[in-house]
């Protein structure tokens, strides 16, 4: 092999060896992290860390966009000498991966900076508002559309426990992400069970109809949370509570008011996949 065969050799080597890959995994799941924040911080005042997140993104940014360079530089000095080398393969980014606990003393734990408890976090919460002890973990995924309209089935059986099965077992993004679906829908099933768009006259009615329903499924959740939501829903302005609900309240309250609303208009949830 001559000596320039051996530099390109050399070259070829290090242009794999890049971590393009892991980077772009590392970046997409930042990403993620920061829109979960997002909306655990919806109803707080504390930034938790966003902006440090945000930052973190953008440097990530910065040396993906740096080592795609340097693949690039490399391909090009292999051509101009004659050693033309297949262009690198694009690096595809990985689906985000649910934060799972490590148990201490397992390999990649340290004492020092336990794995965060995402999934146990949110089933904690979810056990506590259902007065309930919370699931086994689920081994499987479920998409916050799934979600919702397996809430609905069970708050229209009014199962409790079949509630708080479902939603201890679903991971944390999942149920966060039912605050995002409900807003709308809540607005439009009130609509259909009032006959017009929800006005702030129809409040007192709205809170008679689904006040007592979502309590008797939730019965630790603070009762303010089901007047606020349903206030929000008929466009009623409300003062700023001081302490912020917990964002699991929101979610899990969201999607039985959902249910509820469907009951009373004797809708399938599975109607909720159109």
């Amino acid at each position: 092999m001559s000596l320039i065969q051996d530099l390109g050799a050399r070259l070829q080597a290090a242009g794999a060896d890049l971590p393009v890959g892991e980077l772009v995994a590392a970046l997409d799941k930042l990403r993620a992290s920061a829109a979960l924040l997002s909306w655990v911080r919806q109803q707080s005042a504390d930034p938790l860390g966003v902006p440090e997140l945000s930052g973190a993104i953008e440097h990530l940014e910065h040396a993906a966009y740096a080592l795609h360079v340097v693949q690039d530089s490399v391909s090009g000095y292999l051509a101009a000498i004659g050693l033309g080398a297949e262009p690198a393969p694009e690096a595809r980014p990985t689906p985000p991966e649910p934060v799972e606990p490590v148990a201490p003393g397992a390999p990649g734990s340290t004492s020092a900076a336990p794995a965060p408890r995402l999934r146990r976090w949110w089933a904690e919460r979810v056990a506590y508002l259902t007065d309930g002890a919370p699931a086994d973990p689920a081994t499987t995924t479920i998409s916050s559309d799934e979600l919702l309209r397996s809430v609905a089935r069970h708050t229209g059986a009014g199962d409790r426990t079949g509630l708080r099965r479902v939603l201890t077992g679903a991971p944390a993004p999942a149920g966060l992400g039912l605050s995002a679906l409900a807003p709308a829908l809540l607005h439009r099933l009130a609509s259909d069970l009032l006959g017009h768009e929800p006005r702030p006259a129809d409040l007192p009615a709205l809170t008679g109809t689904a006040r007592e329903p979502v309590l008797a499924l939730l019965p630790k959740l603070p009762p303010a949370l089901v007047d606020t939501l349903l206030a929000q829903v008929c466009r009623v302005p409300r003062p700023a509570d001081p302490v912020p609900p917990h964002p699991a309240d929101t979610a899990v309250t969201s999607g039985v008011l959902v249910g509820v609303l469907l009951r009373r208009l004797g809708r399938d949830p599975e109607a909720l996949a159109a």
